[in-house]
């Protein structure tokens, strides 16, 4: 397996694996329990999903086996929805499939809660887009700084928790 490394910002790493998938690692300073409850819990989610600037409409968030969700992120310069549906949500794990319905395909997304400490964890995110040219897109898009921000509020969400 051929990987290339893509940049390490801040505590975020996005490591290219193969031609058609990224792999994204990120620390929290939350059990991995209360990451997996932000993922899954309309009310957390809202509140860290989209760039700062924006507001997120949930249209339909059904984060079980077999559900499915779409959402808008809204700001003063426009509107980007995103869809997906659920395939599995265990204890420590979620696939689903994300879409931006801009833009044709849809991503697998296999995302991994590990346990470090009893206050600690990482979210490990695999994303398999369906083709080189589409990751190659992705790539191109500066979507990794999107997700660098996205941890950041989440990180914000996590500390109001424990206070």
């Amino acid at each position: 397996m051929n990987t290339h490394d893509i940049r390490q910002p801040g505590l975020t790493e996005h490591t290219r694996i193969g031609e058609q998938s990224i792999f994204h690692r990120r620390e929290f300073a939350a059990s991995a329990e209360k990451v997996q409850r932000a993922h899954t819990e309309v009310e957390l989610f809202s509140q860290w999903m989209g760039p700062r600037g924006t507001s997120v409409r949930i249209e339909r968030f059904d984060a079980t086996t077999g559900g499915s969700f779409r959402y808008v992120v809204e700001s003063a310069s426009g509107s980007w929805a995103f869809r997906g549906s659920y395939h599995l949500v265990s204890p420590g794990l979620i696939v689903h499939t994300w879409e931006y319905e801009d833009e044709p395909g849809a991503t697998l997304e296999t995302l991994r809660f590990v346990a470090l400490g009893q206050d600690s964890s990482a979210l490990e995110v695999t994303s398999t887009y369906t083709s080189k040219e589409a990751c190659d897109a992705m790539l191109a898009s500066g979507m990794d700084s999107g997700m660098d921000e996205d941890f950041e509020r989440l990180d914000a969400v996590l500390e109001q928790a424990r206070a």
